[in-house]
């Protein structure tokens, strides 16, 4: 990957968070979303599950949507979260490669893309997963990962399939963001 830019909006990491600094790194936005809202989203979740949990004493801390007091919110969260912005989350099959993937398509149809990638933390000790934004902005596609110390831009195409491909590799999940339509 090539330079960073500092016009770029680029949330660090905190905490499990990463879903909340992906949206908002997505977005451009300060905001976008907040843990509140996105805490709305898991409640209202919650309501409409056809399966309702019994409730358990840990019931208070890990919810069925997100852990309470650390984040790390599901891809439930994400896909209604994008809903309320007008957006659609298409899953990426997987079987094709990141090839298959419209990576020029206008703005106004592909917004980004948002990995959910598998990593190792504490010395390896921990194996969890990480929401990733991807964006093209002014031309030029980003990793706008909210563990790195600033965004960083793709030299060009054929390193954003390469940098997809890995993903896939790795049993990482590919969604693309698309703007839906407007009728």
């Amino acid at each position: 990957m090539a330079s960073e830019s500092s016009q770029i909006y680029h949330e660090r990491q905190r905490l499990q968070y990463c879903l909340l600094h992906s949206l908002n790194n997505l977005f451009q936005q300060k905001n976008a979303f907040t843990r509140a809202s996105l805490n709305a989203i898991c409640e209202k979740l919650v309501l409409e599950e056809p399966n309702k949990e019994t409730w358990k004493p840990l019931s208070i801390v890990f919810k069925p949507h997100h852990n309470a007091l650390t984040g790390n919110y599901d891809i439930n969260v994400l896909i209604a979260a994008l809903e309320e912005k007008g957006k659609e989350v298409v899953w990426h099959d997987r079987r094709n490669g990141s090839s298959s993937i419209d990576l020029d398509a206008p703005e106004d149809t592909l917004m980004g893309i948002v990995i959910n990638a598998s990593v190792r933390r504490i010395a390896g000790l921990w194996d969890s997963r990480h929401w990733v934004a991807l964006r093209k902005i002014d031309g030029v596609w980003y990793n706008l990962d909210s563990d790195l110390r600033a965004p960083q831009s793709f030299k060009d195409t054929d390193e954003v399939r390469e940098f997809l491909d890995y993903i896939i590799g790795c049993s990482g999940e590919v969604l693309l963001v698309m703007n839906q339509k407007q009728l």
